[in-house]
């Protein structure tokens, strides 16, 4: 017992550690969480990091695909309580014993990362609803299990959830496709675009925070380095390529940026 025990707590420290390297703001956002939500938090976050990259750090794109579909299968081998050897893999098992966390959500996650890598390369997202509909059942579906994890069930926080994840399109998640465009002023343009969709579900999830439990409002705090980013993309008139956006975090002083997070959890605001 205190073998597994011990292997637990590595496997933890694991999940900890690969959110803080590659999802550094929402790392922050973690440790503002009450402890009976942050280890699946951790958990959960490190599978999405596990998911997430598996197509950049792959060195061909079936690699990347086969580890997709390792992890499709590994989350059926979870809910049979079959062990196994793979540190992510052991924290989302003991999470999923201890808060009966949806397999349906688990899978809805890999299945549309395995759908995003099996595009071709003409085959990108052709609406901003398309872009919307992968964070729904990327980021979104991440929040849900969160506050499944610490047993808050209620609709108007699910409804806040889908808002404030919708800001996942931004976020470039595959390294397959290379999109050209005629001119940086386009670019510019497009990213615009979605970033005034992404400020419309921050606001509208906002409008909902009266109705949003008390316990359930840090787990909403992701809304904070959302807007942080929006806010951040404004100030170089969204040119993605503007180097000042690599500073920091989500191109504000970390410091800055920690107080701010700061300031919004202990007021129980997102």
């Amino acid at each position: 017992m205190k073998g597994a025990s011990s292997s637990l707590r590595a496997a933890f420290s694991h999940c900890v550690q690969q959110v803080r390297s590659y999802d550094y703001h929402h790392y922050l956002c973690l440790l503002e969480l009450p402890a009976n939500m942050r280890k699946a938090a951790f958990a959960l976050r490190a599978f999405n990091v596990e998911t997430a990259r598996a197509m950049d750090v792959a060195s061909d794109p079936k690699i990347g695909l086969m580890r997709l579909l390792w992890w499709q299968e590994a989350i059926d081998k979870i809910y049979a309580n079959k062990l196994i050897e793979h540190p992510t893999a052991q924290a989302l098992s003991s999470v999923i014993s201890e808060s009966k966390i949806s397999k349906a959500w688990l899978k809805r996650v890999v299945d549309a990362r395995i759908n995003d890598a099996n595009r071709d390369v003409i085959d990108l997202p052709e609406s901003i609803e398309e872009l919307e509909k992968y964070a729904e059942d990327t980021a979104s579906t991440l929040l849900y299990m969160t506050l499944q994890a610490g047993g808050i069930k209620s609709t108007a926080v699910d409804h806040a959830a889908s808002h404030v994840a919708k800001h996942g399109l931004l976020v470039k998640e595959g390294g397959r496709s290379e999109i050209r465009l005629d001119s940086r002023e386009g670019l510019c343009d497009a990213v615009f675009e979605m970033a005034s969709v992404a400020n419309a579900h921050l606001v509208k999830a906002r409008e909902l925070a009266n109705s949003v439990p008390v316990e359930a409002r840090k787990a909403l705090l992701p809304a904070v380095p959302a807007q942080v980013l929006l806010d951040s993309l404004s100030k170089v008139q969204f040119d993605v390529f503007d180097s000042r956006l690599a500073r920091g975090v989500l191109g504000r002083p970390p410091l800055w940026f920690q107080l701010k997070l700061k300031w919004y959890s202990w007021r129980g605001i997102y």
